[in-house]
């Protein structure tokens, strides 16, 4: 099994953002990485629209053709709508607070059972795959197979920061993880801060990886690598 990348264009809107207009063309972009190799294209529209717009998400959804991930909290209203209207391939529920700078911390499936039970329902009833964002941690993967949810999504970010000191110590958790997800027939996401130098390690350490989603440091890789390169290059460590 090959896992999926899903390259997160957050970023290039960003950029467009900065100055006004529309350079760069985030509709491009989207278009471009998926001819580039990509499996799919995720987008992180967020109440302030800072980055990828809910126009942007309107706009992105009929011109391609690959898997269409849309990341979002579902306690906003105007994020609900959005994923009903739009009815992506797959949603994947993210509990940011409106001042958060990027994810930081996934579900509490535990204590959030109820809600996500019934938003999961919600979205699965219109025909989309729901994946939630959770921690590495056994019981809340657990929990979340509870919720009716397709997929989890593993939070990356303890996995990246731990990786070039001890990459034994710094996967142990998401590969106990990812037993749990699959023992209760969960599919398994991740992302967040992988890149070129842990992504190899992390897909060969953890099981029945589906697919990862990768925005920040493949964009950053572009720079200097070109765009179309840098998409390769992440495909090839996945093979």
């Amino acid at each position: 099994m090959t896992t999926k990348l899903s390259v997160n264009i957050n970023k290039i809107a960003t950029i467009r953002n900065s100055r006004g207009g529309n350079n760069p063309n985030v509709l491009k972009a989207a278009i471009d990485c998926q001819n580039f190799g990509a499996d799919g294209i995720t987008v992180h529209p967020r109440p302030d629209e800072r980055h990828i717009r809910y126009s942007d998400v309107r706009e992105i959804k009929p011109i391609i053709t690959t898997e269409f991930n849309i990341e979002g909290n579902p306690k906003e209203d105007s994020f609900v709508q959005l994923v009903l209207e739009v009815k992506p391939t797959q949603v994947t529920l993210v509990p940011d607070s409106r001042d958060q700078l990027t994810s930081n911390h996934g579900w509490d499936t535990i204590k959030e059972q109820k809600f996500l039970t019934d938003i999961i329902a919600l979205f699965k009833n219109e025909g989309i795959r729901v994946s939630i964002f959770t921690d590495p941690q056994e019981s809340i993967v657990a929990a979340a197979a509870d919720t009716g949810t397709d997929r989890v999504e593993l939070y990356t970010e303890a996995y990246a920061a731990h990786f070039h000191k001890d990459p034994m110590a710094a996967i142990a958790d998401y590969a106990a993880a990812a037993d749990i997800a699959f023992a209760k027939n969960l599919g398994l996401n991740a992302g967040h801060d992988l890149d070129l130098q842990n992504l190899g390690y992390f897909t060969k350490s953890v099981k029945n990886l589906l697919e990862v989603s990768i925005g920040h440091a493949l964009i950053s890789d572009a720079l200097y690598y070109g765009l179309e390169n840098t998409i390769q290059m992440y495909k090839r460590v996945l093979f």
